[in-house]
């Protein structure tokens, strides 16, 4: 049996850790959100379900819940089923590539399109933002870059990555104008200015961000299939090299 590398037996603490990260940064905000609505005058009492639910709504937030789960199971799975695996279950794989592509799209979204959006003093937990925003998405990358047992995927699982990002802008458009907006009465909240079309100038200015949005999405699913078939077949290739080279001797 081949010992497993330091790499094989550190990356899933690595995982665990960043996992752990990720939540204790998602609760933190939470913990903030909820309490400003308790403080606020009158006090938000009565809707501190819609704003909990309208925190829970955020693709930020989402992705990153699903990513610190994503990189829980991963390192369980190697721990147990896994421990003797050549390579990543295809489970873990396609759930591993989803949640890398929607970090990298929440990442370069974020600093390209939201860094400078200016909120009230004392909105957001500041070590918690840049966490959510910039180290998770940076986790993910080096994760999809330096773990060990990356599987090869189907060109055709982009379209699988793609589910969960058409669907989160289905269910945002539909509950923007059903929701009035704890913190200022507004007649509809959306979780970010992009996505408002009263600030858009309708549903066509909309549409135009949406649209680079989902190209960003398939690019960056295309981008992160094609690195983890790379850093399989370079694998196989150097398995392969150690027997021939072995039996030359």
């Amino acid at each position: 049996m081949t010992q497993p590398s330091r790499t094989e037996r550190v990356w899933p603490l690595v995982r665990l850790a960043g996992a752990v990260l990720i939540l204790v940064a998602a609760l933190a905000q939470l913990t903030r959100t909820v309490q400003n609505a308790l403080a606020a005058v009158p006090p938000a009492t009565g809707d501190v379900g819609a704003v909990v639910a309208n925190f829970l709504s955020f693709f930020t937030i989402q992705s990153n819940i699903a990513a610190a789960a994503v990189l829980i199971a991963a390192a369980i799975w190697t721990w147990t089923k896994g421990k003797d695996a050549a390579q990543d279950s295809p489970g873990i794989a396609v759930a591993l590539a989803c949640v890398t592509t929607y970090m990298i799209v929440t990442g370069v979204v974020y600093n390209t399109l939201l860094r400078n959006v200016e909120l009230p003093q004392g909105v957001t937990v500041w070590w918690s933002n840049e966490i959510l925003h910039v180290v998770a998405p940076l986790l993910l990358l080096a994760d999809l870059l330096l773990a060990p047992k990356r599987l090869a995927l189907a060109w055709s699982t982009v379209w699988v990555i793609v589910v969960y990002p058409i669907v989160w802008v289905v269910y945002t458009l539909v509950r923007g104008p059903l929701m009035i907006a704890p913190a200022t009465g507004a007649p509809s909240w959306y979780p970010y200015p992009f996505l408002d079309p009263s600030l858009q100038g309708g549903y066509l200015g909309v549409m135009v961000y949406v649209v680079v949005i989902a190209a960003t999405v398939v690019a960056a699913g295309f981008l992160v299939i094609w690195v983890g078939r790379r850093r399989a077949a370079t694998r196989e290739s150097r398995a392969a090299v150690v027997p021939a080279a072995g039996a030359s001797l």
